[in-house]
């Protein structure tokens, strides 16, 4: 494993309890950074602590993430728990139904859009101001290949990671004279739990456009996020990067 140095460094992964976030999380930890584990599920947070096994490294915030006034109020305790706050992951994510875009229910629409991006912007709302007094920080944005491409039968999602990818390039253009950079993965479908919010045929439709022939694993997903959380990201701003197993095309 490539060592990154993030000694120091404070850091959020909203949806930090499991998956891809937790991955995220370890590897952050691993390069020497405090982590804050935002999410809604209390016992999982309980439950992620103890599997990190990270003691004080590890700070537990539960928050609802489609609440802007709770996810305010987790920003002032998150920055007083740690003493300061430098990287942001926004990780957390729900899949919802399959179904085609007239089939929608408001609800079902509104609930992932909700969570996948109205979310991302009250965290960076909640979280800009804090950086930029330290004149210093990492925003990583979780999109998807979906966001680029469109996935049939899943278009509250995709337009959803649209917005997260619009949100990036936005935000970074905003940010980029004030030493916090704001980038965005693009991944494929990456082997968590989400897939049990999907159906077969769903997960067979975006296994058959990977060339690679296989889904990422949390670790690959981790191994990029953390780069990008590094000093060493330094001259990429608004950008959107790819972990697709080869089926991004542009």
């Amino acid at each position: 494993m490539t060592q990154i140095d993030l000694n120091g460094q404070r850091a959020v992964v909203t949806g930090g309890a499991r998956g891809i976030g937790l991955a995220i999380a370890r590897r952050l930890l691993d390069s020497g950074a405090r982590v804050s584990l935002w999410d809604r599920d209390a016992a999982a947070l309980q439950q992620a602590a103890q599997a990190l096994k990270a003691g004080d490294s590890v700070h537990l915030q539960s928050v609802n993430l489609v609440d802007p006034s709770d996810v305010d109020r987790a920003a002032v305790a998150t920055e007083l728990a740690m003493g300061g706050l430098q990287i942001v992951v926004n990780n957390a994510g729900i899949a919802g139904v399959n179904r085609k875009t007239w089939e929608f229910t408001t609800e079902e629409w509104r609930s992932v859009v909700d969570i996948d991006l109205n979310a991302v912007f009250y965290v960076c709302r909640a979280t800009v101001p804090l950086m930029l007094k330290g004149g210093y920080g990492r925003i990583v944005n979780i999109a998807s290949i979906a966001g680029k491409e469109g996935n049939p039968n899943a278009a509250h999602y995709s337009a959803a990671k649209a917005g997260v990818i619009g949100l990036t390039k936005s935000l970074g253009k905003e940010l980029a004279t004030s030493g916090v950079l704001v980038n965005c993965v693009t991944p494929a479908v990456i082997e968590t739990d989400i897939l049990k919010q999907l159906t077969q045929q769903h997960i067979d439709y975006m296994r058959s456009k990977i060339p690679m022939d296989r889904f990422g694993g949390v670790t690959e997903a981790a191994a990029l996020v953390a780069w990008l959380c590094s000093k060493e990201c330094s001259f990429s701003t608004g950008a959107v990067f790819d972990l697709s197993g080869g089926r991004a095309t542009y």
